[in-house]
């Protein structure tokens, strides 16, 4: 086994922004098991690419164009953040002029070097390719605690005879809906909505009855007899109090559930170019619920194909079933009845298909990397997208809050920064840096729901001494992403000197776990050991450090950063590091690839899902064509980037801010 020094290999335009695989969100952190193939801390799952939702957070990144070719860009993802975006649409692509301004804004970007990636594990020569030319060149499928692989393959509902009929869904009118939604939500002064039954049945009113119970949660009905003339009046049981309650996971519906059937419904969703807590809040959105009542095992970021296992609280299928005719790029099926919901962290993994376009690699070439990553594995790096997308990295705001310095975490979010960003967001630093004055920075933002406004709005409500309060009006879970990137960093940088110093194998003092325990090799068992089994600690005040040089690197990393490693709890306890263990080498899963040849860059070159329940011929290629594609397939554990698998296949720094630089004269 060979170690190699990260090496330049020029594409064009990158688009090697990878999922994390299954990136447990920062909530997952705080409940992690100390064990895992890599750190099941949040769960890692994670929110939008483990950055948080910072105003100028670059939702995705542009395609990679391989060297000469010069090709449109599809399903380019740069877009404004919106306060409502289009439920259910996929986005439209950037517009050319734009990437002149992604390029400006990646300039003052991160590199690999910058957080710790530095090194390769194969010996083989790195070759080009173009990585997510298309989201469907990236397909997810979760990997379920009992092993199996999700597949969206079954359409049918389970059969019911408690459920209303279909008729719930198509017997109101749209202003019928409009006015019982807002009834629900008390957005008007009516106590009450009459809904005349025109042809007057009792199965008819039935089903008034049903669809208004079921569709708008909160709200209880009668029949009365105006003028000789029936009427279904919808009101509510009790005031605002009640109406909050029921749409609470504890009291998601008021009326009956049947006690025979279990009481979460348990689905597959398929989604594209969505990432999972946006998908989320787009089924509550039309279900009408709140989205605490779902529930998952991890999220999936959004630039791919995704297939996961969801599961909600007392939404019948047959409901669920109804939004495969309301959404565009959504697809629920495979629905059962369970006694329990999912919960973070239990999933075994992810299986991952991605296709590299247009490769410059010969088939040597290919071999040898495939069977390296077969073999061998790959180095269980934090990804880029661990460290955010801006000139002010996630992990330096991180470092600033385990120093307890308050006004520095307040300055690096807030400060103008180098680099382009959306005008607005510009506006906002600069009327921050010139007044100081948090409210007037605020009436700059339209958009309020990203760190900076509401750390803005904390500020206003704490005022400037209080920055502590202020900062603890961002989300627990954005929080402690900062810190989680402060450890990542250091732990990056310390598996690059650990593998420096002593390569691929084992040594005596490195760490191994015995069950959830971690325990030094000694020099008798090194033999018993391989590096697949070693693991380095993430800083923290309940782990141990290995016994020989790196140990003394850790402390001075962390004593450069102003930290004592021998004392990681913080004042405020949330910010307290317990530390965790990451495996330094992972050997990817059920690993196969074919190289196929192809003309058209927009044709599918494999069948998703709902290719398959649709009925549709697997793509059929020919032996010569004008491309060439690698196509993977591979099995991930949890908390592991497949952004590094595809990094020790092509050999190249895998940050946006190394392939736009390559690459000017293409984006220009």
């Amino acid at each position: 086994m060979e170690m190699t020094e990260m090496t330049g290999v020029s594409l064009k335009r990158g688009s090697l922004a990878v999922e994390d695989n299954d990136s447990l969100t920062p909530a997952e952190e705080a409940k992690r098991q100390k064990v895992s193939e890599g750190w099941l801390t949040k769960g890692q799952d994670g929110i939008d690419s483990n950055s948080p939702p910072s105003c100028e957070n670059v939702p995705g990144l542009p395609e990679v164009v391989s060297a000469g070719k010069r090709k449109k860009h599809s399903d380019a993802p740069l877009q404004e953040e919106e306060e409502e975006e289009e439920d259910g649409l996929s986005e439209e692509g950037e517009e050319e002029g734009e990437a002149e301004s992604f390029a400006d804004m990646m300039k003052h970007g991160l590199t690999e070097l910058d957080v710790g990636i530095t090194k390769f594990v194969s010996s083989h020569q790195g070759f080009s390719g173009i990585l997510k030319e298309r989201y469907s060149d990236f397909v997810v499928h979760e990997i379920g605690k009992d092993g199996r692989i999700s597949h969206l393959d079954d359409l049918s509902i389970p059969v019911d005879e408690e459920d209303p009929s279909e008729d719930v869904f198509t017997v109101l009118t749209a202003e019928e809906k409009q006015r019982l939604e807002e009834l629900q939500l008390f957005k008007n002064k009516e106590t009450s909505v009459a809904i005349e039954v025109v042809e007057d049945t009792k199965e008819k009113r039935t089903v008034i009855h049903q669809a208004i119970k079921s569709l708008f949660p909160g709200l209880e009905t009668k029949t009365e007899d105006r003028e000789g003339k029936k009427y279904i009046v919808a009101y509510h049981a009790a005031g605002r109090k009640a109406l909050a309650k029921v749409r609470t996971a504890a009291y998601p519906r008021k009326h009956s559930w049947p006690k025979s059937r279990g009481s979460y419904c348990h689905f597959v969703l398929y989604k594209e170019n969505k990432d999972t807590m946006d998908a989320i809040n787009v089924l509550s959105k039309y279900l009408r619920v709140k989205p605490n009542i779902f529930s998952y095992m991890g999220t999936k970021d959004k630039r791919a194909i995704t297939v996961q296992e969801i599961a909600v609280l007392k939404i019948t299928a047959q409901r669920l079933a109804h939004l495969n005719k309301c959404l565009m790029n959504f697809k629920l099926g495979n629905f059962s009845y369970q006694k329990n919901p999912l919960k973070l962290g239990e999933l075994q993994g992810n299986h991952f298909t991605v296709v590299l376009r247009n490769i410059t690699g010969t088939d040597d070439q290919v071999e040898q990397a495939m069977n390296s990553l077969k073999e061998i594995g790959f180095i269980n790096y934090y990804g880029m997208q661990r460290f955010g997308t801006t000139a002010v990295p996630t992990y330096q705001v991180g470092r600033a809050i385990l120093q307890n310095s308050w006004a520095e975490v307040m300055d690096l979010i807030l400060k103008p920064r180098s680099g382009a960003e959306k005008g607005y967001l510009v506006k906002c630093r600069e009327e921050w840096a010139k007044t100081k004055d948090p409210a007037a920075a605020l009436r700059k933002l339209p958009v309020k729901r990203c760190v900076e406004g509401q750390l803005l709005r904390g500020l206003s409500k704490y005022g400037m001494k209080n920055i502590v309060s202020a900062f603890g009006i961002i989300p627990r879970n954005n929080r402690l992403m900062y810190i989680h990137s402060y450890q990542s960093y250091v732990w990056n940088n310390m598996v690059s000197k650990r593998i420096e110093e002593y390569g691929l194998t084992p040594v005596p003092g490195d760490l191994v776990l015995k069950g959830a325990t971690a325990t030094y090799i000694e020099e008798e068992d090194v033999n018993n050991y391989s590096i697949h089994d070693v693991v380095m600690p993430l800083p923290g005040f309940d782990v141990i450090y290995p016994k020989h040089k790196i140990s003394d690197a850790y402390r001075e990393m962390l004593t450069a950063d102003n930290l004592d490693i021998d004392n990681m709890r913080h004042k405020i306890r949330d910010y307290s590091l317990s530390g965790a263990y990451r495996k330094i080498i992972i050997r990817p899963q059920n690993v196969s690839w074919e190289v196929v040849a192809y003309d058209d860059p927009k044709i599918p070159l494999f069948n998703t899902d709902v290719d398959n329940l649709e009925g549709k011929p697997p793509p059929v290629f020919a032996s010569e064509g004008k491309y060439r594609a690698l196509k993977m397939d591979f099995s991930l554990p949890p908390s592991t980037y497949a952004t590094m698998a595809i990094r020790e296949v092509l050999k190249m720094d895998t940050s946006i801010k190394n392939q736009t630089q390559l690459n000017t004269t293409w984006l220009r």
